[in-house]
């Protein structure tokens, strides 16, 4: 059995599920009731025998040829982070029997250049959105959520944020259809986390089986400032080179904004070593999980 073989049909039987007969210019017939397209009509569209699809649907043994996964992506009309998250899957990488591969450490002039961005939060996620490496203006901001070792999407579905925070739904499944972007489908830290949310928030659970893939690099949203309340700030991403999945975020804000003031006062704060966040409350882990330790830093 190929390990990637469960994931892949899984991946696939979603996208198949979530486009309608129309979406692909076919007809649809009356008295239909099978959500999404059939089977059949996958493999006419690629080109493939309905076999060999419904033996990949049902994870069976079988690794398809770059052609065949082009195919398939322009039959299940798959974007580009979509072709990168199915090649992914039916090719994922190589496991050893020593455990996981040890994370390359970021390079010292990144993290020197975060620091030296003095008046803004920068900090580094890897493809779990674990939190690995921030500046002191992100150890700074008010619960604590940006600081090494925190989890962003754990964070996100906290009780307490998705009850308090303005346009929550959105972002969240946004950053839910990042995290499948990014992670390693394999990854151990990534099942835990799924597994954690998929049985204590029923939104989570929707929105990860819907299987979205996207990459959303730069955003708003709202934050809590000691200052001046909930108010709204914007986010940037960027791929850290050398580190598939890691990004590196920026917060800012318009000028002459609530919230361009408030991280003025909380960068001055940082910079004179008087900030002290409070830690929020995090989504709960399983039993046994152990926080990610930060990233080493080359000499």
């Amino acid at each position: 059995m190929n390990s990637a073989a469960p994931g892949l049909g899984r991946y696939l039987r979603g996208r198949r599920e979530a486009l309608q007969p129309e979406d692909v210019g076919l007809p649809r017939q009356a008295r239909r009731r099978v959500p999404g397209l059939r089977r059949e009509e996958v493999a006419h569209l690629a080109g493939i025998s309905v076999e060999y699809y419904v033996r990949l649907e049902r994870g069976v043994d079988h690794q398809p040829s770059p052609q065949v996964l082009a195919a398939l992506a322009g039959a299940l009309q798959l974007d580009a982070d979509g072709r990168s998250y199915l090649v992914r899957l039916a090719q994922p990488p190589r496991r050893t029997s020593r455990g996981p591969e040890r994370t390359t450490p970021l390079d010292a002039g990144l993290t020197a250049a975060m620091e030296a961005v003095g008046h803004l939060p920068v900090f580094v996620t890897d493809p779990n959105r674990d939190v690995i490496a921030s500046n002191s203006v992100a150890n700074a901001m008010p619960g604590g959520f940006w600081r090494v070792g925190r989890n962003a999407v754990l964070g996100t579905f906290a009780p307490r944020v998705k009850a308090g925070m303005p346009g929550w739904e959105g972002f969240a499944q946004r950053l839910v259809a990042g995290l499948r972007a990014t992670a390693d489908p394999g990854d151990a830290r990534l099942q835990e986390i799924v597994g954690t949310l998929s049985v204590r928030d029923e939104d989570f659970r929707r929105w990860w089986a819907e299987h979205d893939v996207v990459r959303t690099s730069s955003g708003r949203v709202s934050y809590p400032f000691d200052d001046v309340g909930l108010t709204e700030v914007r986010w940037q991403e960027l791929e850290v080179p050398g580190h598939p999945g890691h990004l590196l975020t920026i917060l800012h804000a318009d000028p002459a904004t609530p919230a361009h003031r408030a991280l003025a006062a909380l960068a001055a704060r940082a910079a004179a070593g008087t900030a002290s966040p409070h830690v929020a409350e995090e989504a709960p882990a399983p039993p046994g999980e152990r926080r990610p330790s930060p990233v080493g830093v080359d000499p």
